[in-house]
């Protein structure tokens, strides 16, 4: 795809998010990092990553996708959200490249195949503003038998989204507040884009999980659960797994509270009452197996994050038979 379009002789239009940002000759969009340079689309960021880690996938977090596996993750710096929580800041809040870490396409898929990780992940700061970089590492990546993950606030371009079809494999959406107001004057963007998103990608065959940090006085409301569950369970569907994260005072918001035990233990409740069948804690201790949602057999272990698939056949709970969603090879 082409990631810009021409608006005038001085100015194109970035079509990477859904900010749509116009950008006139040598300037840059909200994000930072992607400029009109003569009248193209150059993405500042392509070939310098800020962040290289190998990491457990259930760190993205997925639980459904390769459990026990390994993923080669992947970010550079800029974002196109202003989040007061961000535990990462130190990359999404700034827009100083690393030009010295110099890391093209081919030697980051040839670092996973070296480690034999089996997927790639674009994760850390938001995948979706250097998505030119990201695509060109997922495609090189499919072509070694590799999967390809992203992890994402969910506010990719409906351009991107459908492009994204080819080659991403997963991906774990942040759905952070059920709130317009706190979307648009808190995060700087919108809550009916991200919504959107979210049916686009339950809709497609890209596996899909669900995150949420819930933070004491923002979103922890019984009212907003509740509301974010009718959602998921009606707009998206009852397997998709959904996982609350404890919050942990960082950047912005050192005054505010990590979140109690008890507000997750509920979200949870309130989760499982509107029949979502997978429903983790996260950034706490706690039982974070899979159980079956029919018979309640255990059919994966999760200790931290140390994984074993326990009762699981064919993609099915090994004592009653039922189906057990997600990508498990």
């Amino acid at each position: 795809m082409q990631y810009y379009r021409s608006k005038d002789e001085h100015s194109i239009i970035c079509v990477l998010c859904q900010h749509y940002c116009t950008l006139k000759e040598n300037k840059h969009g909200i994000c930072g990092i992607n400029y009109n340079i003569d009248g193209e689309l150059v993405n500042k960021t392509y070939g310098h990553p800020s962040a290289l880690h190998i990491d457990p996938i259930e760190k993205k977090p997925l639980y459904h996708f390769l459990p026990g596996s390994r993923s080669l993750s992947l970010g550079t710096v800029g974002c196109n959200f202003r989040c007061p929580f961000c535990q990462n800041y130190e990359i999404s809040q700034t827009t100083d490249v690393n030009e010295a870490a110099d890391y093209p396409p081919e030697k980051i898929v040839a670092l996973a195949l070296e480690h034999k990780t089996q997927s790639i992940s674009y994760t850390y700061n938001e995948p979706t503003i250097w998505y030119p970089y990201a695509k060109d590492i997922g495609i090189l990546a499919k072509q070694n038998g590799l999967k390809n993950v992203f992890v994402s606030s969910g506010y990719e371009s409906h351009e991107v989204l459908e492009d994204m079809k080819s080659w991403v494999d997963a991906a774990n959406i942040d759905l952070k507040s059920f709130s317009h107001d706190y979307y648009k004057k808190v995060l700087k963007t919108n809550l009916d884009g991200v919504l959107d998103s979210l049916e686009r990608f339950a809709k497609s065959d890209i596996w899909l999980e669900i995150t949420t940090l819930l933070i004491p006085g923002v979103n922890d409301s019984e009212e907003e659960i509740n509301n974010m569950a009718e959602f998921i369970s009606t707009k998206l569907g009852l397997d998709i797994p959904w996982h609350f994260s404890a919050f942990h005072p960082d950047y912005k918001m050192m005054d505010t509270p990590s979140t109690p035990i008890e507000t997750l233990n509920k979200a949870k409740e309130i989760a499982h009452s509107y029949g979502i069948k997978y429903v983790y804690l996260g950034n706490v201790i706690n039982d974070g197996s899979t159980y079956c949602p029919k018979c309640g057999a255990r059919v994966i272990e999760r200790e931290g994050y140390s994984t074993e698939i326990v009762c699981l056949e064919e993609s099915r709970c090994c004592e009653c038979g039922e189906p057990i969603e997600g990508v498990w090879q």
